[in-house]
C-alpha cells in the first residue's frame, strides 16, 4: 500500500480511469454486437443507423486513447465491408 501522498492520488486517479475505460469498451462492444445482429438478421435500414453509431463510438474511444487510432480504422472499415457486403 502507498504511503505517499501522490502515489495514494495516482491510485485513485488509476481506478477512476480504469472504470471510464471499461464503460467506453463495453458500450462499444455492445455497439458492435447490435450492428452484427441486424446484419445477420438482413435488417438494411436498422444496419445502416447501428453502423453510424459504432463508428461513432469507435472514433470517440481513438480520440480518447482507449483504443489506438488504427485499430479503430481497422474495426470501423470490417465493419463497413459487411454492410456493402449486405446490399
Amino acid at each position: 500500500m502507498a504511503n505517499i501522498k501522490s502515489a495514494k492520488k495516482r491510485i485513485k486517479v488509476t481506478e477512476t480511469k480504469t472504470l471510464r475505460n471499461r464503460m467506453v469498451k463495453s458500450a462499444l462492444k455492445t455497439a458492435i454486437k447490435k450492428f452484427e445482429s441486424a446484419v445477420e438478421a438482413k435488417n438494411a435500414e436498422e444496419a445502416k443507423t447501428l453502423f453510424v453509431a459504432a463508428t461513432k463510438s469507435l472514433d470517440m474511444a481513438a480520440s480518447k486513447g482507449i483504443l489506438h487510432k488504427n485499430m479503430a480504422a481497422r474495426k470501423k472499415s470490417r465493419l463497413a465491408a459487411k454492410l456493402n457486403a449486405m446490399a
